[in-house]
């Protein structure tokens, strides 16, 4: 009975906590410094002790999550330790940082935990964990650490969203909007290289080079990626379930991204421990809601399959042309390179969609 009450208190304070702490404490960030560290690393600042503790295990099982259902394993988040008094110079500024610390000032029967933005640079997350007594600390973590998880997810690709839209593709947004009635920020230098009525192929840039359709000539130690987005009629709600919006896809993949390989063309990869996934989500103002699907491809045909990559799908109904919508983000990558980063910016950009009036 203490033990859920305890858990109910805790879920209470962890709640109240993120909703009014933004405003608790002033930012230090006034200096404009940029974040360091990796997209999908989390810095975990507490004294030994606790790290090679039991509250490791919920911090390891709590924050590094796997974005399913992607083969190799895709962790939302890798963990930093850091010795509180080696916290100095650029480690301060690490763009995700969790402060797990026993407080015996700390007054209560309950841990805190509060949320802190752009405090040593820009952009910058900062979550601290407090309580009065390593149990205490422990119930906080164990039972507030979900919470933790999500708004560290949710600022990571926020902040690259906010970084896409600080400058606009007008060209490639002034065709989205004619064609599809949409918009959403891309990263600068995107290149729109397939321009049909009902289906657009975006390459990213910069170190996300063209992606080769073929088998010869790939780098492989290249990465690849960018957007696919199409249309059709929208009939009836029926067409949003997950294995309607597959078949779709199939079929829209075999006419619009052929292979260099004659008789072959992107299509899904449909393995058991790798079928594709779906959810129902928003886009970051909450303005449309749709489908989100998650999953590998591969290019297929003549009976046989070829190389392949991710894929992440936002699916929804534009309203004002009575069309579904997709935008589909791919990614092809060795391995043995994380695919954290360019999987970020593809959320991002999903995020970040919007209808035109």
């Amino acid at each position: 009975m203490i033990v859920r009450t305890l858990t109910l208190l805790t879920a209470i304070s962890t709640l109240f906590l993120f909703a009014q702490c933004d405003s608790m404490r002033p930012s230090s960030a006034s200096t404009g410094l940029h974040v360091t560290g990796n997209v999908g690393e989390i810095m975990v600042v507490c004294e030994i002790g606790i790290w090679d503790s039991e509250i490791k295990q919920h911090l390891d099982s709590g924050l590094t999550q796997f974005i399913l259902p992607y083969m190799p394993d895709v962790a939302t988040f890798e963990l930093v330790h850091r010795k509180p008094h080696r916290f100095e110079g650029s480690f301060k500024r690490f763009r995700n940082t969790l402060f797990v610390t026993i407080d015996p000032k700390h007054k209560g029967d309950k841990g805190k935990i509060e949320l802190r933005k752009s405090v040593w640079a820009t952009g910058q997350t900062v979550i601290d964990i407090v309580a009065k007594d390593y149990a205490q600390l422990l119930e906080t973590v164990k039972f507030g650490i979900g919470k933790v998880h999500d708004k560290f997810d949710k600022n990571e690709w926020y902040r690259i969203m906010e970084r896409f839209q600080k400058r606009p593709d007008l060209v490639i947004g002034s065709r989205l909007e004619k064609n599809f009635g949409i918009n959403m920020a891309l990263p600068d230098g995107s290149l729109l290289v397939t321009n049909r009525t009902n289906f657009f192929r975006i390459e990213f840039p910069k170190i996300f080079r063209p992606l080769d359709f073929g088998t010869d000539g790939v780098d492989a130690g290249g990465m690849h990626s960018g957007l696919l987005v199409y249309q059709y009629d929208f009939i009836d709600s029926s067409q949003l379930s997950l294995d309607r919006l597959l078949t779709a896809r199939d079929t829209m993949l075999k006419y619009n991204v052929p292979s260099e390989i004659e008789g072959m063309h992107m299509g899904t990869q449909y393995v058991d421990y790798v079928y594709p996934e779906g959810n129902d989500t928003a886009t970051a103002d909450g303005k449309i809601n749709g489908f989100e699907m998650r999953g590998l491809y591969v290019f297929t045909g003549n009976g046989k399959a070829g190389t392949g990559g991710a894929f992440w799908a936002f699916h929804f109904v534009n309203p004002k042309t009575k069309k579904i919508v997709c935008v589909s983000g791919y990614l092809d990558a060795p391995p043995t390179t994380s695919w954290t980063q360019p999987l970020r910016e593809i959320q991002a950009v999903l995020r970040s969609i919007e209808i035109i009036k």
